[in-house]
């Protein structure tokens, strides 16, 4: 475990048992060379026949013989050497809503109660209706699936370029900040809460800390984004760095204060457009967490030639895949980092009767082509049969790939902010509440970064159709600015995006009665039990809006 030098409390830091061994610490001159082979050993694995489905075998066998020592396990039924059959019968799905209680015994120091021992750390993610933050097990185990799963990412990245010189420079990841802090309710088991990226960087193997890992750990910790940014920039400008992984709308903001510092470095000798030009070994940047569709060619261009894209599918929960061939195939299933998975076709999906579904979810060896399915993971963080909220579609079966097509609930996440439908539906009705306004139809989507239009920033974009009123008018730039006080008031991401200047102000349209229905009405979407979706991470529908709302309210 790393040292911290912060929290306070970091002295009081459990290290990290041995079900975690430590990895031996090999010289820099031999990583390459241990990647490609390394790299070879694991496409001869994947590639062989019922590889993903034995594996996948394997690790329920070992879940539910560890699950079968739990609370929750006993109350359940579950053990060791349970059938798949008596597994679907008797374990129910979850929400995390639902597993929150027991969540909560394991935060206060109570042992063997989603998985065995104590748990020490926890994820902190936003996005759960049931309020501003959930908080996810992060256990030894789930320690060592985040490093497989890691590493095997980059291996499916070596592999499928046939290279492994991106292990002879620096990694730059540019994560959430790695500083953790004590959770009150812990009684005689410390326990630590923080953000996954930070968790996961403070249990680095030995290798990669030494060899690899930027931007370190004391710039790592710092949660002033606009600080974090001019310190990485001013820390990893002169490195060799060969890997950059980040959401792509913060991987922009740091690309230009890379090219602005580089600049400065060379004392105006020369202007940088690339950051080929400022890291000549540049090849890999790693993608994932929002859809990239709309930055790619904005990242191509300050990339530069020669660099490499690669995706992958993380998760507060867990790593779920990862590139292992063209962006059209679809992303390589993690089946052997420790997570089980299932799947339950989203024509039978229902929350509320989630009880009585867990005989139609499927393992990987039931799922199909084309179907969309919500995706349950049972991890070694003790989440058992948990409904993620995702959306997967399988792209082939052999091998598993698959592509993330959506939410179970709606979300607006294109800058990382994790805003769910409800926040936006509760913020919207405390606005016009306050103002006596009449709310018709709503959709929110993003703006996004655009260099030929100025838009240095993402933001926002609210289509708000408001009942004819007779006290004060109301205007876009007023709703806009509370609209954005009770988001921050609702949503710890969103408030971080906006206060760290990741995220301007929103922007409010005030459209015309009849606009929302004309659109439904030209997509077949009018009537009978249709509702207007009211918030995607594109802008599919707002575009199609501005088609029937030729005149704003933009003042």
């Amino acid at each position: 475990m790393n040292s911290l030098a912060t929290p306070p409390a970091e002295d009081l830091l459990p290290p990290v048992s041995g079900t975690v061994p430590p990895m031996p610490t090999p010289p820099k001159s031999l990583l390459a060379f241990g990647a490609r082979v390394m790299s070879g050993h694991a496409a001869r694995r994947m590639n062989a026949p019922g590889w993903a489905l034995a594996a996948q075998e394997k690790h329920a066998a070992r879940l539910r013989r560890a699950l079968a020592t739990t609370s929750y396990g006993r109350a359940h039924g579950i053990e060791a050497g349970l059938s798949d059959t008596l597994w679907r019968e008797r374990v129910p799905l979850r929400t995390y809503e639902g597993l929150a209680p027991h969540i909560e015994r394991m935060k206060q120091g109570e042992a063997n109660v989603l998985w065995p021992g104590r748990c020490s750390f926890f994820a902190i993610s936003s996005g759960t209706t049931a309020g501003r933050t959930k908080y996810l097990p992060v256990t030894d185990g789930m320690i060592a699936h985040f490093r497989k799963a890691g590493l095997d990412s980059l291996l499916y990245y070596a592999a499928r370029t046939g290279r492994g010189d991106v292990f002879g420079g620096k990694h730059l990841f540019l994560g959430g900040a790695t500083s953790l802090a004590p959770l009150d309710e812990a009684k005689d088991h410390p326990a630590f809460a923080g953000d996954l990226s930070g968790i996961t960087a403070l249990n680095l193997p030995g290798w990669v800390e030494k060899h690899l890992y930027e931007p370190g750990f004391e710039i790592a910790q710092m949660t002033d984004w606009p600080a974090k940014i001019a310190a990485i920039a001013a820390r990893c400008t002169p490195r060799d760095i060969r890997l950059l992984a980040g959401i792509p709308s913060w991987v922009l903001i740091l690309a230009a204060a890379i090219l602005d510092q580089a600049g400065q470095n060379a004392k105006g000798a020369r202007t940088f457009r690339t950051l080929r030009e400022v890291w000549p070994h540049l090849e890999c940047l790693i993608h994932g967490g929002v859809p990239i569709g709309p930055f790619a060619d904005e990242l191509r261009a300050v990339c530069g030639p020669g660099v490499n894209f690669h995706e992958v599918y993380p998760a507060s929960e867990g790593f779920i895949a990862a590139q292992d061939a063209d962006p059209e195939a679809g992303l390589r299933l993690m089946a052997d980092a420790g997570i089980y998975y299932e799947f339950l076709p989203l024509a039978d999906y229902d929350e509320a009767r989630l009880n009585h579904l867990g005989t139609r979810a499927v393992p990987l060896s039931g799922v199909k082509t084309g179907v969309d399915y919500a995706l349950i993971m049972s991890t070694p963080g003790g989440l058992t049969r948990y409904v993620i909220g995702d959306v997967v579609r399988f792209t082939s079966t052999a091998p598993a790939r698959l592509v993330y097509s959506g939410r179970t609930k709606l979300q607006l996440s294109a800058f990382g902010e994790h805003v769910i439908e409800k926040e936006l539906t509760d913020a919207l009705t405390a606005v016009c509440s306050r103002h006596e306004w009449q709310v018709v139809n709503f959709h929110v989507a993003p703006i996004f970064i655009n260099s030929l239009t100025g838009q240095k920033r993402g933001s926002h974009e609210w289509w708000l159709e408001l009942r004819a009123v007779t006290q004060r008018t109301p205007r876009g730039p007023a709703i806009a600015e509370e609209l954005d006080v009770e988001l921050q008031r609702l949503n710890d991401d969103y408030e971080a995006k906006r206060k760290g200047g990741g995220l301007l102000m929103p922007t409010v349209r005030l459209v015309m009665p009849g606009v929302f229905e004309q659109w439904q009405r030209s997509v077949g979407r009018w009537g009978g039990q249709n509702k207007m979706p009211r918030c995607r991470s594109d802008r599919q529908i707002a575009d199609e809006l501005a088609k029937h709302a030729p005149f704003h309210d933009f003042a």
